[in-house]
């Protein structure tokens, strides 16, 4: 089995992502390897006379500080594990498969939602997106099962 060198992990702050982060840091830490965090804020797309077209605003600077502090709450729960933080704005599916490219990374490791059927039409599936164009291993995590 080749080593891991360098873990992704794409977040929305979901609780499927937030099982993935913990998991991805129980990797890091196990193969001594680099974990970097991406949020990649959505931009939204304005449909005008039938051409979609993305709106040249940037997001409010307040909208970027709390993601920014969202995400910088990400920490690793084991000691001496750094984790980098990296906040994008763009297409999710594209930001993801780039940062992946751009840190040669071994692994990604990202929750998944796991709609089906028409929420999963209408919505997309940006984890499928991922693993179905990443170069490398894709690891999806759905929030486990409660036992109440």
């Amino acid at each position: 089995m080749s080593s891991i060198h360098m873990i992704l992990h794409p977040t929305d702050f979901s609780p499927p992502s937030e099982h993935a982060f913990h998991l991805a840091c129980a990797l890091a830490r196990d193969q001594h390897a680099r974990l970097v965090a991406l949020h990649v804020l959505e931009q939204p797309v304005i449909a005008y006379s039938g051409v979609a077209m993305a709106p040249p605003i940037p997001p409010p600077a307040d909208q970027m500080t709390a993601l920014r502090a969202q995400l910088d709450q990400l920490q690793a729960p084991f000691p001496g594990l750094e984790v980098e933080h990296r906040l994008l704005e763009g297409a999710p599916v594209t930001a993801i498969l780039q940062v992946a490219d751009e840190l040669k990374c071994d692994l990604i490791v990202m929750g998944t939602h796991g709609r089906t059927g028409l929420g999963r039409m209408l919505m997309g599936s940006v984890a499928e997106q991922v693993l179905r164009n990443a170069k490398g291993p894709v690891l999806t995590v759905k929030a486990p099962l409660s036992r109440e």
